[in-house]
């Protein structure tokens, strides 16, 4: 019987990982591409380091590796390769945008394919905590670092592993440990991934991240005693969970329900967070628990605040400029973050507009997120984007920079203005998440 050729619809991620769990090794397929798109924040195709998935990783049926090309030309790979499959493999997108994407691919002629949890998930010899969302920038780091920090506190060894961003030479990417900042200087990663790694390895947990998430599973839980799984964006747990909490946020009542994979995080959740609702509208955060009830009623709901803290006396009269999270501003769809909330609470004089001052693909992030609220994204998947954010921050010259980003992002710029850095922190106000780790005490060995 033939092969059936195959192509991965992804963004340097999930995409990897559905080929090494689902199709590396399985004759019954021939992956003769993936496609990846610059919307995921991963920047244009012809930036990349990598074109193809390399052979190393690959395995023995792919001695060239494989093609990595731009999904804008999914119709020409399908014809020119006679593709039987698309595999959809990234997340964060509308299920209107999954659905256009499963038409184009059905229009040329080939099938089209998600794969679910139970044939992508992998099994861990330690418990796993997942923590995901239903949307990007839902508050998930803040509620994983708390659980980590909760499970040390009970004396358990904590190895936190990452959803992937291996944007970068993919081989030396296949398994990463980070401990120190020092480890993320000499890795070289981008801006997301520092915003993504360096809260945890601050409060001393070690962060495990790459391409090949079986192996990276083999090395974590050598020395764990518990794995937390931090998600990103709104993906899928890459490891079957033991304990499985979902954040949602009120600020975007509705996405529970609208967004790929998110739905499923929320129908497969333990337990949901409902963060944010310190600033959220009522009505907001009375929606978002009625969709988690009618769609989930076993799982527990938590309501939580995200509180911010920041230098008042360095924000108070200033013109500032707000960077935020990069990704929770583009494929988040959120218009602003934690770092205009503190400027307006800490009494800035005026919020500076960057975007008369953006330049390269700032400019372009600009004309394409129409939402944005004032702020800056911290845009830095290449050494020329950060210097791009660099020459917007000087043309804005503001008096200080507020950065919403959850690292530290004077460490990455070089501009001689002042940044100050808020920092947020996860606030239950009904049902404690040690508590919920208590109830599950045996399984977790505490």
């Amino acid at each position: 019987m033939s092969q059936i050729r195959t192509v991965i619809v992804g963004a340097a991620g999930r995409d990897f990982h559905d080929f090494n769990t689902v199709f590396r090794g399985d004759d019954r397929f021939d992956v003769v591409a993936f496609t990846h798109t610059a919307t995921q924040n991963i920047g244009e195709l012809d930036e990349l380091p990598n074109r193809r998935y390399p052979p190393e990783l690959a395995g023995e049926a792919y001695p060239d590796g494989i093609p990595i090309r731009a999904e804008s030309a999914l119709e020409a790979i399908i014809d020119d390769e006679d593709v039987d499959t698309v595999v959809f493999s990234y997340s964060d997108v509308s299920h209107e945008h999954v659905m256009h994407q499963a038409s184009r691919a059905l229009a040329a002629g080939a099938d089209f394919r998600l794969i679910g949890p139970d044939r992508m998930m992998l099994d861990a010899a330690v418990p796993v905590v997942a923590v995901d969302a239903v949307r990007t920038g839902c508050g998930k780091s803040q509620t994983s670092q708390k659980i980590a920090d909760l499970l040390l506190e009970r004396d358990l060894d904590v190895v936190v592993v990452r959803e992937p961003m291996p944007y970068g030479d993919l081989v030396s990417q296949r398994v990463q440990r980070f401990e120190t900042r020092a480890d993320l200087d000499e890795s070289g990663v981008t801006i997301e991934e520092r915003e993504e790694y360096e809260g945890h390895i601050e409060r001393g947990h070690v962060v495990y991240a790459g391409v090949d998430y079986a192996a990276i599973r083999d090395r974590a839980q050598e020395e764990a005693d518990v794995i937390v799984w931090d998600g990103g964006n709104n993906e899928l747990p890459f490891y079957i969970p033991d304990i499985h909490l979902v954040v949602a946020d009120p600020h975007r009542a509705g996405s529970e329900l609208r967004y790929h994979p998110g739905e499923t995080n929320l129908r497969l959740a333990d337990y949901v967070l409902i963060n944010k609702e310190n600033t959220a509208d009522a009505a907001g955060i009375r929606e978002v628990e009625e969709n988690v009830r009618r769609t989930n009623p076993d799982a527990e709901i938590i309501h939580a605040n995200s509180t911010i803290a920041a230098d008042r006396d360095a924000i108070a009269g200033k013109r500032v400029l707000v960077v935020e999270d990069g990704p929770t501003l583009t494929h988040g769809d959120a218009p602003h973050g934690a770092g205009l909330i503190a400027a307006r609470e800490y009494g800035a004089a005026e919020i500076v507009d960057p975007e008369p001052a953006a330049v390269g693909s700032l400019r372009r992030v600009f004309d394409e997120h129409g939402h944005l609220d004032t702020v800056l994204p911290a845009m830095g998947y290449s050494d020329t984007q950060i210097r791009e954010l660099e020459t917007t921050i000087r043309n804005a010259d503001p008096d200080i920079v507020v950065s919403g980003t959850p690292h530290d992002l004077a460490r990455v710029i070089d501009v001689e203005i002042p940044v100050e850095r808020v920092r947020y922190a996860l606030e239950e106000t009904n049902l404690a998440l040690g508590t919920v780790l208590d109830r599950h005490a045996g399984l977790l060995g505490i």
